[in-house]
């Protein structure tokens, strides 16, 4: 990224003040008064009034379309979430060369996709849950704005994650300016939220409640599973702390586990978004990868999954006839990825372009994961390693957590225990023949897939395990990748930041948007949130979570 110059001011709290006037406007309640004479008590009883506020949440966790919406949502998704956090995580590179091949694959961010990052995981979802929040049956149906607060964390733990300090505890006061938290208050407030949300729902499941059936189109109403993903949201957000927060993240990981309910356990559990309750949806990857001819496996995909004859790899990426791909007979065919960073466009004229790399094999109705029971096994895999109570052994999570990927998948369970005991490595990615590459990238990580060694070690490969179990899951890859260390990646080809971020270190989050200034009170908004952020707005300055490495 270019050095920001002396006239140019970075602003970030413009996109949250027009959804923060809905909070303070006069005749808000007038606009939202039912003429029909349906009291918000009533409307509230079956869902009607916040049924859609719901749905608004569920697909802002990650953002979905249907046939309606064009490739409008495809291209949100696409700015906000895919060419940046999908491709820091190693999962895939890009046949493109948008901005002059100075963008987020590259390292230099593209201050309009920030923007898009910031809404599609803060704004978005600011609204609709405000409208619950401020819905006057909300203390008679307690419940409602519980799910509101679960679904609130499951979108905005992602703002803070990409940014840092973010608008929290003073969100839906009203406030022209709203404050910014330090991650740590943010962190500290989400926990508490899902804390009492989780006890709201626990009471409302023993009645035999069920939440919005006819809106929710995650578990259709099923508030025991609910309660499971919050719980395992909140065992995600504890292991997060780990490294800064030892006392309270080992507190909240137990909690959650040792909950009444507690955690997935089953692959039915894990929450997902796909075609339910008339949603037309479209997996946005299946476009940017096909009509968009954009998306391919990235280096660090094959190189693990190909080394370690990973029978998900045929399930996450497609066959290719490319001329210099490898032939993986195991896998039913030959496969050859993208270089991360790679940042040239090549069309289908020649037989050798990057063009005829692997596509991922995602199809438009290939359900999006927001939380899967793989991951939560691993997340309670680590915990046991560290010493916690988390029901059992980590060796045994560890294998479960496989076990439930290739369930997952549609893979046998039962081929794990060859998979876990081959003793196989990542592989190097030949890519000598390659026009501007030709080089052979080499392998970054010795780890085999058995569960030996040290405890490093074995937590490098917990984390390798849980990266390939979230695929194609980026935002949530990319934050363990900075948390842990693991897995060890590619560094990208073209690095076009002018020095701002190390190769090796990578983007460690995103800046704040660029726009020139507005007023005074939102730029002192603006000076506290980077003074909270401990460090200069870079993409090179580490999170408050991010103290590892």
């Amino acid at each position: 990224m270019e050095n920001m110059k002396n006239n140019i001011y970075k602003y970030v709290s413009s996109l949250f003040l027009s959804t923060a006037l809905l909070a303070s406007c006069g005749d808000f309640e007038e606009i939202n008064t039912n003429k029909q004479g349906v009291t918000p008590e009533q409307a509230e009883g079956d869902g009607v009034a916040s049924g859609g506020f719901i749905q608004t949440l569920q697909r802002s966790v990650v953002p979905v379309g249907t046939a309606a919406n064009k490739t409008d949502i495809i291209n949100v998704y696409q700015t906000a979430y895919h060419i940046g956090q999908d491709d820091w995580a190693g999962y895939f590179g890009q046949n493109a060369d948008w901005e002059g091949s100075r963008n987020h694959t590259t390292y230099s961010l593209v201050n309009n996709w920030v923007k898009e990052s910031y809404k599609q995981s803060y704004t978005q979802a600011f609204s609709p849950w405000l409208s619950i929040k401020n819905n006057p049956a909300a203390k008679l149906n307690p419940e409602n704005f519980a799910l509101a607060q679960v679904l609130k964390v499951a979108v905005w733990h992602k703002a803070t994650d990409i940014f840092g300090p973010i608008p929290y505890t003073k969100a839906g006061e009203g406030l022209l300016n709203t404050p910014y938290d330090s991650q740590e208050v943010v962190y500290m407030s989400m926990l508490s939220d899902l804390e009492k949300a989780i006890e709201t729902l626990t009471s409302f499941e023993e009645q035999g409640g069920k939440l919005f059936p006819n809106y929710d189109l995650v578990y259709g109403g099923n508030t025991t599973n609910w309660v499971k993903f919050a719980n395992s949201l909140m065992l995600r957000l504890a292991m997060r702390m780990r490294y800064v927060a030892p006392a309270e993240a080992k507190r909240y990981a137990e909690m959650a586990v040792n909950h009444r309910i507690g955690v997935m356990t089953v692959k039915e559990d894990g929450a997902s978004i796909s075609m339910a309750h008339g949603l037309q949806f479209e997996n946005p990857i299946e476009r940017t990868a096909g009509q968009y001819a954009e998306t391919r496996m990235g280096t660090p995909a094959f190189s693990y999954m190909a080394g370690y004859e990973d029978p998900r790899l045929p399930k996450y990426f497609r066959t290719t006839k490319h001329p210099y791909a490898v032939s993986l007979p195991w896998a039913g065919g030959s496969y050859f990825p993208i270089p991360v960073g790679f940042g040239i466009r090549q069309d289908e004229k020649r037989e050798e372009s990057v063009y005829f790399c692997s596509l991922p094999n995602i199809e438009r109705t290939t359900p999006v994961h927001w939380l899967l029971t793989s991951e939560v096994l691993f997340l309670r895999a680590e915990g046991a390693l560290l010493g916690w109570n988390m029901g059992g052994t980590a060796e045994n999570f560890y294998t479960q957590g496989i076990q439930m990927s290739f369930e997952e998948n549609g893979v046998p369970a039962s081929k794990a225990a060859l998979y876990i005991g081959s003793g196989l490595k990542p592989v190097d990615v030949d890519m000598t023949k390659l026009n501007r590459v030709n080089t052979t990238i080499q392998a970054v990580s010795t780890a085999t897939v058995q569960f030996v060694g040290t405890q490093e070690q074995k937590l490098e490969k917990i984390i390798i395990q849980k990266w390939i179990a979230l695929y194609p899951n980026g935002q949530e890859a990319w934050s363990e990748w900075r948390r842990t260390g693991y897995p060890k990646l590619h560094t990208p080809l073209k690095n076009t930041s002018n020095g701002e971020v190390n190769s090796e270190q990578g983007i460690r989050r995103m800046h704040y948007s660029i726009q020139t200034a507005r007023s005074e009170e939102e730029q002192a908004v603006y000076d506290e949130a980077v003074k909270l952020l401990d460090g200069p707005d870079s993409p090179a300055t580490k999170l408050w979570w991010d103290k590892k490495r």
